[in-house]
């Protein structure tokens, strides 16, 4: 009697990207309406938006100045950018508060998530550490590069407190993150979220439920007969370095 093959799916995305969050909760409602979801593994690997940002932006500084700042728009035309997104995100059970964001540097939260990997099945620890660092940062305004900060949200997912910090104070994982984007930079990815079905079939952006549907569903089809590789040619909402789309 034949068995099925367990489906795999990578997904490219930062802690600082907002469509990166929806695209989760997308996947999630995807895979909540998928018949073999008991057979899927979701991979969760870093992709830095801004690789050089500091610790914290300057935090007397609103989030839509410094993206007015950095994109030559107006602090009004960021304004509006910010509730719109937040509005879409909400449409999808995400409540984003971009008053409060503590924007900086994610490098050490897509350490955690790698750390995460490493305890049990990865699309469990894995996600709940992504979605506990999503929804700190979204949120609640807490800032991602701050020790304690991410030290407590580890252990808040069921991380021993003292092996999050020593793994943060050690370095531990700088290389898998460092992978994580050189393999990105191979495949071509330029906007996150990224999602790659089977190790085969590439979906870029935010897309809907029911065109994640359609990804597992053709995936799930062809890595049960072993088929060659397909191209998704359809894209949604990305983040890259230029900025976010709304």
């Amino acid at each position: 009697m034949s068995t099925a093959s367990p489906l795999t799916i990578d997904v490219w995305s930062d802690i600082a990207c907002p469509w990166c969050f929806v695209g989760k909760r997308r996947l999630e409602g995807a895979l909540a309406r998928f018949s073999h979801a008991d057979q899927v593994t979701v991979r969760w690997h870093a992709f830095e938006l801004d690789p050089s940002a500091p610790a914290e932006r300057d935090p007397s500084q609103s989030h839509a100045q410094w993206l007015a700042r950095k994109y030559g728009r107006t602090v009004a035309q960021a304004e509006a950018m910010n509730a719109n997104l937040a509005g879409l995100a909400k449409a999808d059970g995400i409540t984003m508060d971009f008053e409060h964001i503590r924007s900086g540097n994610t490098f050490d939260a897509h350490r955690l998530v790698h750390l995460a990997g490493l305890r049990g099945p990865p699309d469990r620890m894995q996600d709940k550490m992504k979605e506990r660092l999503f929804r700190a940062y979204f949120s609640e305004g807490q800032l991602m590069s701050d020790v304690d900060t991410l030290v407590r949200l580890a252990a808040e997912v069921g991380f021993d407190a003292d092996e999050a910090r020593a793994a943060l104070a050690s370095g531990a994982h700088a290389e898998d993150v460092r992978e994580d984007e050189q393999h990105a930079a191979r495949l071509g990815i330029r906007g996150v979220p990224f999602f790659v079905f089977a190790e085969r079939y590439g979906v870029s952006g935010a897309q809907s439920v029911d065109v994640l549907l359609d990804a597992l569903n053709q995936s799930w089809q062809e890595t049960q007969s072993a088929a060659s590789l397909v191209d998704e040619g359809t894209d949604g909402a990305v983040c890259g370095p230029d900025g976010c789309e709304v």
